[in-house]
């Protein structure tokens, strides 16, 4: 099991980073796993993967790069540069397209676990790399980017919000498949036997990222870590929250949406995220939600939380509780 120890002040320094090219990154795994982790990926796929699969048939070093590069227990360092907070894509690919051939054939033999296949010994990985990314986000990530960074946002201030309510180790205990608070201020990262890592000192970055199979660590050492982690499922489902028939009818689709939301605390930036309706709509729905006696709010540290009552329930199960229906 690999973990590492994480002491007060690294917790202190830890913050949320919003970073486009991890989400690229994320997406071409996504696109070479061809694994979708729900109905919106399965979507996205289908329109994006033909395309992917003709480029990397057309191009057999950009394929061997790829399975190499990117694999199920280790990822080539240089692919996965450790993210830096308000980073453009185009700086990020940057960052790749300047390693040199040397250190990304070091790198790709770690993540193969041996020799490099002999088409893989050449100088020009990084530039193809980086094409390779520029190509996913141009014609997959950046037409939907405005939608994905809203999710993304969402989720940051959900996290955020459950660090003021119960503290670092219930967010890092929840973050994504393998990863544990072990107590003693010890972190699991995954469950392969790699040795410990001490991050005295050091800045923890989290990562949320859309497809939701996906996630992987990444470091500069001694002075920065991140763990890049899928976003909450509910947000990265593309909008496609049912809302009841009937309670889009009584309602309407908009303030029904919210109010089925909100059977998980929400605070209003993270609804403004999920549905991507603008903040003044939303407040004007929370606050005839709030006059009706279905939703209630209270305060988590500086964020102000809304969810469901009683009352709230009744209604949302009534009108038919997640049968197909309207849509937001």
């Amino acid at each position: 099991m690999g973990w590492w120890e994480i002491n007060a002040d690294t917790l202190a320094r830890s913050r949320f980073v919003v970073s486009p090219l991890d989400e690229a990154l994320a997406c071409l795994k996504l696109l070479h796993c061809g694994v979708a982790g729900h109905p919106g990926e399965r979507a996205w796929l289908d329109a994006h993967r033909p395309a992917h699969l003709r480029r990397m048939a057309a191009d057999p070093v950009a394929a061997l790069l790829v399975g190499a590069g990117l694999g199920r227990e280790w990822n080539a360092d240089f692919l996965t540069p450790t993210p830096v907070e308000g980073l453009s894509f185009e700086e990020g690919v940057a960052r790749i397209r300047a390693t040199s051939p040397d250190e990304a054939r070091a790198d790709l033999a770690v993540s193969v676990g041996g020799p490099l296949p002999a088409a893989l010994d050449r100088d020009d990985l990084p530039e193809r790399a980086a094409g390779l990314l520029e190509e996913v986000w141009a014609q997959a990530v950046r037409p939907d980017w405005e939608r994905r960074r809203r999710i993304l946002e969402a989720d940051v201030v959900a996290r955020t919000a459950q660090v003021s309510r119960g503290g670092w180790a219930t967010v890092l205990d929840a973050l994504r498949p393998g990863t544990r608070w072990l107590g003693d201020s010890r972190l699991q990262i995954n469950l392969n036997p790699y040795p410990p890592r001490e991050l005295s000192g050091a800045e923890l970055i989290l990562v949320p990222i859309t497809p939701q199979r996906h996630g992987w660590v990444a470091w500069e050492e001694p002075e920065r870590y991140a763990v890049v982690y899928p976003c909450a499922g509910a947000l990265a489902d593309d909008g496609a929250r049912r809302v009841p028939a009937a309670l889009g009818a009584l309602l309407g689709p908009a303030r029904a949406t919210v109010l089925t939301l909100l059977g998980a605390p929400m605070s209003t930036s993270h609804l403004v995220g999920v549905t991507g309706q603008g903040l003044g709509s939303v407040g004007r729905h929370l606050r005839v939600l709030l006059d009706a006696g279905l939703v209630e709010r209270r305060r988590a540290g500086r964020s102000v939380l809304y969810s469901r009552t009683p009352a709230g329930e009744v209604l949302v199960e009534a009108g038919g509780g997640g049968r197909a229906g309207s849509r937001d």
